[in-house]
């Protein structure tokens, strides 16, 4: 009996995930080309040696810039921003109290020397915090083109005066040259079991992964589609992949700073 419940369960779960996606793939294709497009124009215009940095301000939405990062099938000139300040590795409570820190977000923006003709993706999953909107904030101020990645909903949902909140009270999506809505519902957590008062199975990776993923992907085809043969890395454990990789390493170490 309890196997049938886990099966059950397993089942809701996926229904959850795939629905989001579907959402995100039916409702976002828009946006994930233009966001595309911006990819493939920056590197058309800069070449493939010019950086494109992704930076998760928030415990968990650091992994989506790894996803992306260092990554097989993945662009090579990718840099992830994988700043000590608000991963998990350095404490739970830490980084969320980083994460509502002012001006963290700015300084993190400055100390990676990001300015005019770059290129950043803020991905978020809620979209809110203080270290997220003071790293969009910066990066509009020296010139950077930001797109944004987080759930509209989370935000627009996230009461004025919670105190995750920037004190400007911004959201991310009102911030960006262009923004990617992943639709992760308020509370992340999508599966009620009969007994547990809090709900379980958190979403938001799922989603911020797919939609990196499907942005990376449509750029590298817009490149190809434009005569330009994208530079991506091959997963070292597959054959030649040390091989083929070592062709880009001396280029890229030094430039990308967690490489």
């Amino acid at each position: 009996m309890r196997n049938g419940r886990h099966t059950s369960l397993m089942r809701t779960y996926a229904e959850q995930v795939v629905g989001l996606i579907g959402r995100i793939e039916t409702e976002e294709a828009d946006a994930v080309g233009a966001a595309a497009t911006l990819i493939a124009d920056h590197i058309t215009r800069h070449g493939t040696d010019r950086l494109i940095y992704v930076y998760g301000p928030g415990g968990h939405s650091n992994l989506a810039a790894q996803e992306v990062f260092f990554r097989a099938g993945g662009l090579v000139n990718v840099s992830a921003i994988l700043d000590e300040g608000t991963l998990l590795s350095g404490g739970a409570l830490r980084s969320m109290a980083i994460e509502r820190t002012p001006g963290y977000g700015r300084i993190v923006i400055e100390d990676n020397r990001l300015g005019d003709g770059d290129l950043l993706i803020l991905v978020n999953a809620y979209g809110i915090n203080a270290a997220l909107i003071d790293a969009a904030l910066t990066a509009r101020e020296r010139g950077v083109t930001v797109i944004g990645v987080s759930s509209r909903e989370h935000a627009d949902r996230t009461a004025p005066g919670h105190p995750a909140r920037h004190p400007t009270k911004q959201n991310l999506h009102d911030l960006v040259d262009l923004h990617i809505d992943t639709k992760v519902p308020i509370g992340d957590a999508v599966l009620d079991i009969e007994g547990v008062p809090e709900r379980v199975g958190a979403i938001s990776t799922f989603a911020n992964a797919y939609t990196l993923n499907c942005v990376m992907a449509a750029a590298i085809d817009e490149l190809a589609a434009r005569g330009t043969v994208p530079e991506i890395w091959r997963s070292g454990n597959a054959p030649g992949g040390d091989e083929r990789n070592g062709l880009f390493l001396d280029r890229f170490r030094g430039r990308v700073r967690w490489l």
